[in-house]
């Protein structure tokens, strides 16, 4: 039996947050320790697997699109459908033409194991020493590890804590055995995440213990985090970062700068909350990325509150905004409040918090004209790198030498559509810190 056999072949996509992609590389690490093959082309795969997101509308209609062109360009390929939306509405997905199984997330942990009894793969019996390769489409020089899932907050538009479940830690020692073998894969940076990283808690350690532990006790050469609550900044989280491992880069959900929608929102924190959050981190890492996601178009949204949001968007002056136009999701308490607003009203919001973003960004970016700061290298495209500083500045240069996965000191220059060019030529890589 040989490792080309069907079912030893597997292509991964997924749709979502970087949590939905810290489960995909943990999935794409035991199917290669069980010795199947990872393709990048669904045309050579023997098994499709999907990992979906149902956040929004437009998650799921990227979902079953991705089933669809995969069926399409290969109908012999077996498709499986995991993830958010795959525990939300499983009988949408089984009803795709082409789709055989369908589990939700609590078949993740042992999804190559479900899949070998159900008999989606057929395990070689001869298997071969394949490391996850980092090229792989989907996987960079970032490994994504997931510290903790579930959320019990319960926003009134959210739909996760109904698909994620109840809030759980992941075990200490675990985590740090996974940051340790990813450095020695090669990995130079490290983004710890989950539902809401800020609730770890396990026996007693928090998100700032774990932290202090992976700095003692592994090699990594940078570590970020994905996203925070505005309430889970303190003194003592931040007072981690003059170790320069810790990236200066903090997500804070804001989803609305007008009190009265976040209060609708079922959100734990005031604008006012949400201020001294940022002037806690500013105030110590002055140079640091505040990055955020905004919700436009909520129930009940006037244009006088739409007006709050957006001028204190302007105010804070994100390094990066996301913004998301409301959609409902009926599950949850949002779909069914009083003055919920059609796309005619929307649309113009969300391109107005658009243009907000892309100058907002456009500012942070230019304040780092002339400065040096690390890069890490991810990939070329005609003739041309990009990688991203320790502060989530998007980076391009031009160079025939092969920098992928290199972290290298690289002066900025001119902002270039959403990041800036590098002025100065990488040479030799940084050290890694002792």
């Amino acid at each position: 039996m040989s490792i080309d056999q069907r079912g030893s072949k597997i292509a991964l996509d997924t749709i979502g947050c970087k949590l939905n992609q810290a489960e995909t590389e943990l999935l794409a690490k035991q199917l290669t320790e069980a010795g199947y093959r990872l393709v990048a082309g669904t045309d050579e795969a023997d098994v499709y697997i999907l990992n979906t997101c149902t956040v929004t509308h437009v998650a799921d209609s990227k979902s079953r699109h991705l089933l669809r062109r995969a069926h399409r360009q290969n109908p012999h390929a077996r498709l499986v459908a995991t993830g958010c939306y795959a525990e939300r509405a499983s009988q949408e997905l089984a009803q795709i033409n082409g789709v055989e199984l369908v589990l939700g997330n609590n078949a993740k942990a042992d999804l190559v194991r479900r899949l070998e009894e159900h008999g989606y793969l057929c395990r070689p019996s001869r298997i071969l020493p394949e490391p996850v390769s980092r090229s792989y489409t989907g996987f960079r020089t970032r490994a994504f590890i997931k510290i903790q899932d579930g959320c019990g907050n319960y926003c009134a538009y959210c739909i996760v804590p109904l698909v994620r479940g109840e809030e759980k830690s992941l075990p200490l020692d675990r985590i740090i055995d996974q940051v340790k073998q990813r450095v020695t894969d090669g990995y130079q940076e490290v983004v710890l995440t989950g539902t809401r990283i800020g609730a770890y808690d396990y026996n007693g350690v928090n998100l700032k213990g774990l932290i202090e532990r992976i700095l003692a006790e592994t090699g990594v050469v940078r570590l970020r985090l994905s996203s925070l609550q505005p309430y889970e900044i303190s003194a003592e989280l931040i007072g981690l970062w003059p170790d320069e491992r810790l990236c200066p880069h903090f997500h804070l959900s804001l989803q609305s700068g007008s009190d009265a929608v976040l209060s609708r929102m079922k959100r734990r924190y005031t604008t006012t909350d949400y201020q001294q959050a940022v002037a806690l981190i500013r105030n110590s890492l002055p140079e640091a990325a505040i990055t955020t996601d905004v919700i436009v178009g909520f129930p009940g949204e006037t244009e006088a509150e739409f007006a709050e949001s957006y001028n204190f968007c302007q105010r804070i002056r994100f390094a990066r905004i996301h913004v998301f136009t409301y959609s409902p999701r009926q599950e949850t308490a949002a779909a069914h409040l009083p003055g919920q607003i059609g796309d005619r009203v929307k649309q113009p919001r969300s391109q107005k918090m658009l243009a907000l973003a892309k100058e907002s960004a456009r500012e942070f970016n230019q304040r780092f004209r002339g400065k040096t700061r690390p890069v890490l290298w991810e990939k070329r495209s005609n003739g041309v790198w990009s990688g991203y500083t320790d502060n989530y500045i998007k980076v391009y240069i031009k160079s025939q030498r092969d920098l992928a996965n290199q972290i290298v000191p690289v002066r900025l220059g001119e902002v270039n559509g959403d990041g800036v060019w590098g002025l100065s030529r990488p040479t030799e890589p940084a050290p890694a810190p002792l």
